[in-house]
Parts: C-alpha cells; sequence; structure tokens
C-alpha cells in the first residue's frame, strides 16, 4: 500500500513539472483571454 502512495504522488509530481515549462506561454494568453472577457462584459453592461 505505501508503494503505491508513492507511486501516486512520484505521477502528480511528474504532473506539475510537465506543465511548468509551459506557464510563460499559457499565463499571458490566460491573461489576454480573461481581458478580453471583462472588456466585452464591460461593453454589454454599458
Amino acid at each position: 500500500m505505501a508503494s503505491s502512495e508513492h507511486s501516486t504522488t512520484q505521477e502528480s509530481t511528474d504532473a506539475v513539472e510537465a506543465v511548468v515549462p509551459m506557464i510563460p506561454i499559457v499565463l499571458p494568453v490566460v491573461g489576454g483571454v480573461l481581458m478580453f472577457l471583462l472588456a466585452f462584459i464591460a461593453i454589454y453592461m454599458a
């Protein structure tokens, strides 16, 4: 049972390490989409 918990922890760490290099690309894209969405809502509400 302890070995399965260790492998689960290892898999989650590998998933995090796989995502970390994409942060400089994903973060500005998500920020741009969020700004566009907020601007669209502001124009729609005005």
